[in-house]
């Protein structure tokens, strides 16, 4: 009947993910704490203070290393970066360390997470010009990646070859 007909429409256009253009932004930093205790509430007990400062946290990414114990890496705006250094250091951490030579990449566009292929040659792309991926974040609507803000240029050149897009444009 019209809601197989529906459905098959629905499954074309799926088929074809748009991708709208390409996002970047300079301004972030990148936290890691390096072997906090892995145990309820560490997240909390990190970010918390973060929170507290109105400090807003982009991407998170957390790691359990075989010795019980967590690495927790996350992006803010690179003028919060200072600050933080020192409140991670009470969490009896291994290791803080911060990297404002970051940048953030991102391809924008609609049904992102339906479609692994919209990733994987957005991974390809990078690969092929040697730059390597920090941390990836997915939505529906965009895929980012962060890397080293000295090859930002080529990236975003690299993307807007791969996925054939017009001008990349500043921000979110």
């Amino acid at each position: 009947g019209p809601g197989t007909l529906i459905t098959i429409d629905e499954e074309e256009s799926m088929e074809q993910p748009i991708i709208s253009g390409i996002a970047f932004n300079r301004d972030e930093a990148k936290l890691t704490i390096r072997g906090v205790p892995d145990t309820p509430g560490v997240a909390f007990k990190i970010l918390g203070p973060i929170s507290a400062a109105n400090i807003e946290v982009d991407m998170i990414v957390q790691n359990v290393s075989h010795d019980n114990t967590t690495d927790f890496t996350f992006t803010i705006h690179r003028n919060d970066i200072s600050g933080l250094e020192a409140t991670a250091r009470e969490i009896s951490a291994r290791e803080v360390s911060g990297d404002t030579k970051i940048a953030k990449v991102s391809i924008v566009g609609v049904g992102m997470r339906s479609h692994a292929g919209v990733a994987s040659r957005m991974f390809e792309a990078l690969a092929k010009e040697s730059i390597n991926i920090q941390m990836i974040s997915t939505s529906e609507i965009k895929v980012s990646v962060v890397i080293e803000e000295k090859y930002l240029e080529l990236a975003v050149r690299a993307l807007h070859t791969a996925f054939e897009l017009d001008a990349p444009r500043q921000g979110e």
